[in-house]
């Protein structure tokens, strides 16, 4: 079961940002591995969402999560940032830890936690206000010390999108098409610089052109960042990814391995039945 709420505004202005809020207690020798779960259990009042999922996230990678509908993938994006915190029936067991400190401990503050973790949606969702405005919001409500306009103009060229805007920074962001908008939003998530980068299908919404635009972005970014992605093009995930989550109908995480692997010699015959179109 995916999380049936769309994001409200409320999710929208709690993105990212750079704070110590979570810095405290965390292991910091293990590099390789930057998100970790451990038998996490996800029940929306009493329908259980995820069984188990226990994996390890490889930061500066892309991870592709792919599966069918309503198979869990979203739940388990947004329990990375406790957003599922904010849907009153969810209940949420088990471990996830970011660097080694468990975001679920009591000592965690969520939104400090999501400010860690940057968020982009299905579908683009620009603030009524300027390209600029846009980008610097986070820097602004989180009072970010630095040069906002060189801060502005790394994260829209990290996004792709400064040689299209920056003699309009001024105008709204909601004048610009789907697909820069989508990218509009990728370098607001980005401009407080975040440690993760968690997309929800971003490309789901746009034409070949501006999907062919954030899959390149996708992999820039993760030099950068480690990024989290839920797609259901199984093409786009072999393309963009270096490490697949396959999670099949029940909420259940049938098989995680390298991208190459799971698409040419996967494991379980389910998977590989989902693969090659055989059910799914």
């Amino acid at each position: 079961m995916n999380n049936t709420q769309d994001p409200t505004t409320d999710d929208m202005l709690i993105e990212t940002d750079v704070t110590d809020g979570m810095s405290e207690s965390l292991d910091l020798t293990d590099r390789d591995t930057i998100v970790r779960s451990r038998n996490v259990n996800v029940w929306y009042g009493s329908d259980q969402a995820l069984h188990d999922i226990t994996m390890d996230i490889p930061e500066n990678s892309v991870t592709a999560m792919v599966g069918p509908s309503g198979c869990g993938k979203s739940t388990f994006l947004r329990c990375i940032n406790r957003m599922n915190d904010l849907i009153d029936s969810a209940r949420v067991e088990g471990e996830l830890s970011i660097r080694g400190k468990n975001v679920y401990d009591d000592d965690v503050d969520p939104v400090a936690l999501r400010r860690r973790v940057g968020m982009v949606f299905q579908k683009p969702n620009p603030f009524p206000k300027s390209i600029y405005d846009n980008v610097a919001y986070g820097l602004n409500i989180q009072n970010i010390e630095g040069d906002h306009d060189e801060i502005v103009e790394r994260s829209l060229k990290r996004a792709a999108l400064w040689d299209e805007v920056k003699d309009r920074l001024d105008e709204s962001g909601l004048e610009l098409s789907g697909g820069q908008q989508q990218r509009l939003c990728i370098a607001r998530a980005i401009a407080p610089d975040p440690e993760v980068i968690l997309m929800d299908e971003p490309a789901s919404a746009l034409d070949p052109v501006a999907t062919s635009q954030i899959e390149d972005l996708v992999e820039e970014l993760a030099e950068d960042y480690t990024v989290i992605i839920v797609t259901h093009n199984m093409q786009q995930a072999a393309r963009i990814s270096d490490k697949t989550a396959v999670f099949l109908t029940g909420g259940e995480l049938v098989e995680f391995d390298d991208t190459q692997k799971i698409f040419e010699n996967p494991e379980s015959q389910r998977v590989e039945d989902y693969i090659t179109g055989k059910f799914g």
